[in-house]
């Protein structure tokens, strides 16, 4: 008789479930990967605005000349805190929702250093996931840029949104890498607890820390940046009279360029991304938990 229970999965059972599901991920059908990768992005995106959004600070009046200042009125921790609360709305959505998620599946290499995945099925549900995953941020940041909510709250949407990219386009390439590992770790750990997850709350839960944790210590996503830069760069390039209107709120602006963006940020992010989901997470639980079975 089958054992009932309704206790989550031990990390023993967890890895199995991770190399099974990492096994159906690279068996998926190449249009329906596409696609769910490209429900991804538009995920990630939309935890990105809903950060961003609370990020913003509002325009207060200096009593003593009437000079305008830009702020949230929070110390920094708690501004970061609260971004990070929200943005986890992007992998509750991946999760629970079902999507393709590039930095969520470097856990696929659990099934591929356990023989049941090839090099080329892993790489190839890489490389698929990652344009899924551009094309559903680019397209976000396409529709956002025609709402215009970058000039909600007296313009101070859209400075937050000038600001966060600047800030990653001025990162160095070492930094980015490094910044790159944290942040995937943790991401990759927070899919790893859903997989004892019982339940949706389970799994919403399982979610919330780590990727809060990420976000308020500032490490580097690089399917967020899909948004995060590309966004900041639309503004800049299609909206110049917004821009002359803010860009004395915004030092170093010229640093936000499409080079940038893709030398400074995205390339150095993917790598790090990369060696914390795949080495630091994927890669340890497969030597703790999986490696006996694949020398039996």
């Amino acid at each position: 008789m089958t054992e009932f229970r309704i206790d989550s999965l031990l990390p023993s059972e967890m890895a199995t479930r991770a190399e099974y599901l990492g096994v159906r991920k690279a068996e998926m059908p190449t249009f329906t990967m596409l696609m769910l990768a490209i429900l991804a992005g538009a995920f990630i995106a939309l935890g990105a605005i809903f950060a961003t959004t609370v990020s913003a600070g509002g325009m207060s009046v200096n009593a003593a000349d009437g000079s305008q200042a830009f702020s949230t009125g929070l110390p920094y921790g708690v501004t970061r805190l609260l971004a990070g609360l929200v943005f986890c709305l992007g992998l509750i959505l991946v999760v629970v929702g079902g999507a393709e998620l590039f930095t969520g599946n470097n856990l696929i290499v659990m099934a591929w250093a356990s023989g049941k995945v090839t090099t080329w099925g892993l790489l190839w549900n890489w490389g698929v996931v990652y344009l899924g995953n551009f094309i559903g941020s680019i397209s976000t940041v396409i529709l956002m840029f025609f709402t215009k909510q970058y000039t909600f709250g007296s313009d101070s949407v859209g400075i937050a949104a000038l600001r966060i990219g600047v800030a990653k386009c001025q990162l160095d390439f070492l930094q980015a890498i490094a910044l790159g590992i944290l942040c995937n770790g943790l991401v990759c750990l927070a899919v790893w607890l859903t997989f004892s997850a019982r339940t949706t709350l389970d799994k919403i839960i399982s979610i919330i820390f780590p990727i809060t944790a990420f976000v308020a210590a500032g490490f580097e996503h690089s399917v967020a940046n899909m948004y995060f830069i590309p966004y900041a760069l639309m503004v800049k390039m299609f909206d110049p009279a917004y821009i002359e209107r803010v860009a004395d709120k915004v030092p170093g602006l010229d640093a936000l360029t499409w080079q940038a963006f893709f030398v400074n940020n995205l390339i150095p992010v993917t790598i790090g991304n990369i060696i914390g989901g795949a080495v630091l997470v994927a890669a340890i639980y497969w030597v703790v938990f999986l490696r006996s079975k694949r020398d039996l």
